[in-house]
């Protein structure tokens, strides 16, 4: 299915409710790495609400019909800051659902906004049913952190301003890397370019569903845990999603915890740049050695959020 003509049009609707995020060229030696090819990093932390969930917030609130009772979101954090902040600025009701393993930045952030904040349950799957519960007894309208058409267009039209800013550059991306969770960010990735762009999903080998999903040759359930399971701790990839990153045919390889610290430390000892573990997981496909780009071809990582503390005030 194309959906590129759906994208342009969502991107002209909500474009004044996200920012246009910085495609920031970096020398892969910094990162111990050949300078045989070139590095951008496309910084989605800088997006609204601190990660690439605001583009997909933006997209359910403008496209779909809200009842009185407003939105409910389930997150592992940052799709609930994103929910939260988007519906807030609109004057919109806001229940989050988060679990017990958010991060208490996240949180936080979520609670600054006003919205109502619930944390209960291990996982995102026991948030998910909580918010799946209020929606039936209140008619809440329920925000699917990525298994939902409307979250999916908002997502991909990262993809639309890669393709923009490299164009800039005079260049074409050959390889885009993604961290994966429920599959949102990926999908709509893809959704952009279709099969003209090698789209590579980087998973936590301990939070791998869509490398599960691959093998099997179906959605399956996996074991949770490890260091970004707040962002990327899905038990499943969603339906929509693995039906789009299916058609394109979306590649997916796994990295250690160690290998995400590590590239987290790099980014900050580097250029300061204050990602969170989900947020680092797709460079650490590189600086793990896990891709190894061909000469003179042009990568992109998107680093997808940095809600984590800097500094305690």
């Amino acid at each position: 299915m194309d959906l590129t003509a759906d994208i342009e049009q969502l991107h002209q609707r909500i474009v004044a409710s996200i920012r246009r995020t910085p495609l920031f060229e970096v020398a892969p030696a910094d990162f111990g790495l050949e300078n045989s090819f070139r590095l951008f990093l496309k910084l989605e932390l800088f997006q609204r609400s601190g990660s690439f969930k605001a583009r997909g917030a933006a997209a359910n609130l403008d496209l779909r019909s809200i009842p009185p009772a407003g939105v409910a979101a389930a997150s592992g954090g940052n799709h609930g800051a994103a929910v939260a902040d988007a519906a807030t600025r609109l004057g919109i009701p806001a229940a989050i659902f988060v679990p017990e393993i958010s991060d208490p930045a996240k949180t936080r952030r979520i609670a600054a906004t006003g919205a109502r904040l619930i944390v209960d349950g291990a996982h995102y799957a026991d948030a998910l049913e909580n918010c799946l519960a209020h929606c039936a007894q209140t008619g809440a309208l329920n925000i699917h952190a990525y298994d939902q058409h409307e979250t999916i267009l908002g997502q991909a039209t990262i993809g639309r301003e890669i393709e923009q800013q490299m164009r800039a550059e005079q260049l074409d991306v050959d390889q885009i890397l993604v961290a994966v969770g429920g599959g949102g960010l990926i999908s709509g990735v893809s959704a952009w370019f279709g099969t003209t762009t090698s789209v590579i999903g980087v998973e936590p080998e301990n939070a791998s569903a869509l490398n599960a999903a691959l093998v099997a040759g179906q959605i399956v359930d996996v074991d949770v845990s490890g260091i970004a399971a707040d962002s990327l701790g899905a038990r499943r990839i969603g339906s929509l999603n693995y039906e789009i990153l299916c058609e394109n045919a979306v590649t997916a390889l796994t990295v250690t915890d160690h290998d995400i610290r590590s590239a987290q430390a790099q980014l900050w000892q580097t250029h300061r740049i204050l990602a969170e573990p989900g947020g680092a997981t797709s460079l650490a496909a590189l600086t793990s050695g896990r891709i190894r780009p061909r000469p003179g071809s042009a990568v992109c990582a998107v680093i997808c959020g940095g809600n984590v503390n800097a500094v305690s005030l």
